[in-house]
């Protein structure tokens, strides 16, 4: 479909569920992109008993449901360690790729950019190249052309250089295949950012783009660090910048977005060590900085993380961001920003804008 097909399809579409009631019926109508989402993150209690069967294993859903439950974020990246070990076969990622795309189209979602942790499937000694192929395979048939994806090939900076550079290797010789970005997740504090440069540098001169989890649980100087060192072209979570107005308007500045996840640094504990609660309690939603970040110029985007590990959604999302205290306007605004920083063709990324804004209007928001 071409852009005044998908312009006038989105215009219709709208007009059928015009008036919204609330605010997540206005949100649940846009289409939206997600641009920091874990495939491996997405694994549902009910996949996690369904794959560990496939080996013999008897898995009580109780048991994925306590182990999704964690107060820090060490916790969370031992219920990550363990849920990745029940993938031992490409026909896994087919399925994890599959189920999680039905999930994103019930959401809206037109556009996602993937990330897979090709560091942990090396740590594991399995083929990369035949989970790739499986996994994409089965999310691009189950997508059609309703949502339009790309992949990327994360390595986790606890493993160390010497992996890293391996998995840039590979996000290289995949790109063909839909591989547009190289990242790096995991703890932000185990290694210093100025050890991933050549990683970062080979993966760039093939013409991928450079993805960096920082200021998470780091602190501001991490967000800025990934930015002037590895040249992260958007930083995953990156909320710790608030705690430096330096680092606040060198992100506006440089116009460098950040994929920001809510309901994730709620229940990793990341909010609670930004904002010095861990003794006192949880933190709150109404306590993240995503609206000061955004209402200070940053451009921020808002993803889901690993939703079924976080129990949410892109929509919940988006709720969580009203919560944290964003109006619609603002939300709107959000939303057209995760297109815009979208790893697209300039072509595809104006059809995508092109077919939201008509919805705001059809909405009478004014972003």
């Amino acid at each position: 479909m071409d852009q005044r097909g998908q312009t006038t399809a989105a215009a219709a579409l709208i007009a059928r569920v015009t008036p919204p009631t609330s605010p997540a019926d206005t949100i649940r109508a846009w289409p939206k992109a997600e641009l920091h989402l874990h495939l491996e993150g997405s694994i549902e209690p009910e996949t996690a008993v369904a794959l560990a069967e496939r080996y013999g294993q008897r898995l009580a859903l109780e048991e994925v449901v306590a182990r999704y439950s964690y107060a820090d974020f060490p916790g969370f990246l031992e219920a990550f360690k363990w849920v990745t070990t029940l993938l031992r076969e490409p026909r896994d990622y087919a399925l994890i790729a599959e189920r999680l795309v039905a999930k994103l189209r019930s959401q809206n979602v037109v556009y996602a950019e993937i990330t897979l942790s090709v560091g942990v499937m090396l740590l594991r000694k399995q083929d990369v190249a035949a989970n790739f192929s499986a996994l994409r395979a089965a999310a691009e048939k189950a997508a059609g052309s309703a949502l339009r994806l790309q992949w990327v090939f994360d390595a986790a900076r606890q493993f160390g250089v010497e992996q890293a550079m391996e998995v840039a290797w590979l996000a290289v010789g995949h790109r063909r295949e839909g591989v547009v970005a190289f990242g790096m997740g995991g703890d932000e504090l185990a290694v210093p950012a100025e050890k991933f440069r050549s990683a970062y540098d080979f993966a760039r001169s093939h013409g991928l783009h450079a993805l960096v989890h920082a200021g998470e649980v780091g602190g501001a100087d991490e967000v800025r660090r990934v930015v002037e060192i590895l040249g992260a072209e958007r930083v995953g979570h990156g909320i710790a910048a608030i705690q430096d107005p330096a680092v606040v308007e060198f992100l506006a500045e440089r116009r460098v977005p950040l994929e920001v996840c809510p309901t994730s640094n709620l229940r990793t504990g990341a909010l609670s060590k930004l904002t010095g609660r861990p003794a006192a309690g949880p933190a709150k939603l109404s306590e993240h900085p995503v609206a000061e970040l955004f209402r200070a110029g940053v451009l921020v985007t808002l993803s889901t993380d690993d939703p079924a590990m976080f129990q949410t959604n892109l929509i919940r999302e988006y709720e969580a961001g009203a919560a944290a205290g964003l109006r619609i306007s603002e939300l709107a605004s959000i939303a057209q920003a995760s297109f815009e920083a979208a790893f697209l063709p300039e072509p595809e990324r104006d059809a995508l804008l092109a077919r939201f804004r008509e919805l705001l209007r059809v909405q009478g928001l004014v972003y």
